[in-house]
């Protein structure tokens, strides 16, 4: 009752609704010249997926959904946490669906989608990752997938019964088991941000090395 009273208070003086997150929702006035230029709130949701490959057989490992693309194989993920970085939501997105251990290798491709269906109407980010196995042993969560295998890649580039993105990163993984990685893959590197104290991760192709003078 008190937080309505201070918004409808808020709004007579000019503030409007910036956005709701949690218990609290956010109100803002630019006191600035001119048009407001106070950026807007978040706008896409992100979604990661772990390509797991093992070079040593060229499979890789996919799912069937239980609940979303039924019969089609597609790369085990989800949606990132708060404060998660992308090759970690690929890491543990992967362990819990399909009890695989894994580590973060590269960025692969980046899909960006608006007025998604399953982001309440608000744009969606689909990265996939490559992952290196540690383990390989299979055992899938049952509540959100039918199936889980290790898939020879060539099959899955080729089969209908899968989803565009998965088999053009299908495609992409081929070329690079044929031609080597470093023709494919974003590797990652941890630098500081401008902001003291505080780092970012940048997603780029390598760098040749530096020659010795």
């Amino acid at each position: 009752l008190q937080g309505r009273r201070c918004a409808a208070a808020a709004s007579t003086h000019g503030f409007t609704f910036h956005h709701a997150a949690h218990d609290q929702a956010v109100l803002a006035l630019w006191l600035g010249d001119g048009e407001s230029r106070l950026p807007g709130f978040a706008t896409h949701q992100i979604g990661v997926a772990g390509a797991v490959v093992d070079e040593s057989n060229g499979k890789v490992l996919v799912v069937q959904d239980r609940n979303k693309t039924k019969n089609a194989w597609k790369f085990p993920g989800g949606l990132s946490d708060p404060g998660e970085n992308i090759g970690a939501t690929a890491v543990r997105e992967v362990l819990e669906e399909t009890g695989v251990r894994s580590e973060f290798r590269s960025l692969l491709s980046i899909r960006q989608q608006h007025n998604h269906p399953g982001a309440f109407g608000m744009s969606d980010m689909y990265i996939i990752c490559r992952l290196r196995p540690l383990t390989y042993d299979i055992n899938f969560c049952t509540q959100e997938c039918l199936r889980c295998e290790w898939l020879g890649l060539a099959e899955l580039a080729k089969t209908d019964n899968t989803t565009p993105i998965t088999s053009r990163v299908a495609k992409l993984l081929l070329h690079g088991l044929e031609q080597g990685f470093d023709k494919i893959d974003l590797t990652m590197e941890e630098l500081p941000a401008v902001y003291s104290g505080m780092f970012y991760q940048l997603y780029h192709r390598q760098l040749p090395p530096t020659p010795k003078s």
